[in-house]
């Protein structure tokens, strides 16, 4: 129902700044709380942030308060991830995740993003 491409990844300096965007394909987009994952080396996918449906509510992780910004604009099947001050522990594939709900919970999805890459160096 809903395809997810993440964009944006790279390698940055630690300090830094990145902003992650997610791309949907479907027409239902407004549908879906979103999430952001990260996957660190050799680690489990953990959450990182999600955003109720129409942007009114939003939820992270400890380490991504203050420095993370979770949006999204409806208009363009898009969420975006706003990464500043960016630490060498944020380095992880990054992947974006569709739940039809009006806000995220639990672990579950009904699509994710293949992921993209974000390396910070010290």
């Amino acid at each position: 129902q809903v395809q997810l491409v993440e964009s944006g990844g790279g390698l940055v300096q630690a300090g830094g700044s990145l902003r992650l965007s997610c791309a949907s394909s479907g027409r239902s987009f407004s549908n879906y709380a979103m999430g952001w994952f990260r996957q660190a080396p050799g680690k489990e996918r953990d959450f990182v942030a999600a955003i109720s449906r129409f942007g009114t509510k939003t939820d992270y992780t400890d380490s991504a308060k203050g420095r993370f910004t979770i949006s999204r604009d409806n208009a363009k099947n898009t969420v975006y991830l706003q990464m500043n001050s960016l630490k060498p522990e944020d380095t992880g594939i990054y992947y974006c995740a569709a739940q039809y709900s009006g806000y995220w919970y639990g672990t579950s999805a009904d699509a994710w993003g293949q992921g993209t890459q974000v390396t910070v160096s010290s």
